[in-house]
């Protein structure tokens, strides 16, 4: 079976095997399609291409569902920094909606960058508040009726961990020199015989890195929506009316922590970026 007919039939195995009630439906929703659902009024196919073979290696460029919504928020970020940006050329006083962005650039230069980056950071400030815009942006389309937060998928949160890592390795090497960065990796004035395990301790520090970027933002997404789903499945599950709002109610409270749990996990791992980016810049600290 093509990966384009699992997409097709997932969420009809899932009801042939009788798992509407249990947790399968709760995994149909957050399962990767090659459609965009909109019940009851039915679905949106995505165009399918051939894989394409590049070193024995099948690469299938097919759009899903995560990647139509993470150009939805590519674009979104676009358009909103294009206008604000407009705005700052006809006047450099912020008003109304540039104002309201503003506060976030500010809070991103004077918080997160300038502390961890120092007198360097504004190199780094279009990369990091890019960064934090575009994931907010993923995180809060998931609360939009039939939106989806792309960081859900675990790719899409491995690729910003990736542009992150690359970041960081090109800091590190355009303030220390190639040999003096990876040089400075290794703590001086150790013992000769320790030097091949530090230089492989050092190597997968520099790997857990973008893991942990990678993991934090997809765990803390994808539960979240796990959650939500699970308390409107009560209503379902115990087949009552009388759970109906109090199930409502717990879901309309995780949505709004959600709104709020969106922007964090966004600061997050702009920080943690920024830290990463500050650590190698600054190795002698």
């Amino acid at each position: 079976m093509t990966k384009s007919e699992y997409y097709n039939t997932a969420g009809a195995d899932t009801v042939a095997a009788g798992q509407t009630d249990g947790a399968g439906w709760i995994l149909d929703y957050v399962t990767n399609k090659n459609y965009i659902e909109f019940k009851p009024f039915g679905k949106i196919m995505l165009p399918q291409f051939e894989p394409i073979e590049i070193l024995g290696l099948s690469i299938d460029l097919s759009p899903t569902k995560y990647v139509v919504y993470l150009w939805v928020a590519a674009l979104i970020v676009f358009v909103m920094m294009t206008f604000v940006g407009r705005r700052y050329r006809k006047s450099y006083i912020p008003q109304g909606f540039t104002n309201f962005i503003e506060v976030f650039v500010l809070f991103i230069r004077d918080e997160i960058v300038r502390p961890n980056i120092g007198d360097k950071a504004e190199r780094y400030m279009p990369f990091l508040a890019t960064i934090f815009f575009f994931i907010a942006t993923c995180n809060l389309l998931g609360l939009v009726p039939y939106g989806v937060s792309s960081t859900e998928n675990i790719n899409v949160t491995a690729g910003l961990a990736i542009m992150s890592f690359f970041m960081i390795q090109i800091a590190g090497m355009r303030s220390n020199g190639v040999w003096g960065y990876f040089k400075g990796l290794v703590p001086h004035g150790l013992p000769v015989f320790v030097l091949p395990v530090m230089i492989v301790v050092e190597f997968l520090g520099l790997l857990t890195k973008p893991f942990a970027l990678t993991v934090r933002l997809f765990a803390n997404m994808t539960s979240g929506k796990i959650v939500i789903l699970s308390l409107i499945g009560l209503i379902f599950f115990f087949q009552s009316i009388v759970v109906a709002p109090v199930s409502i109610l717990f879901t309309l409270f995780i949505m709004l922590l959600k709104m709020f749990i969106s922007l964090l996990q966004a600061y997050i791992f702009t920080m943690l970026s920024a830290l990463f980016i500050g650590m190698a810049v600054h190795q002698e600290h």
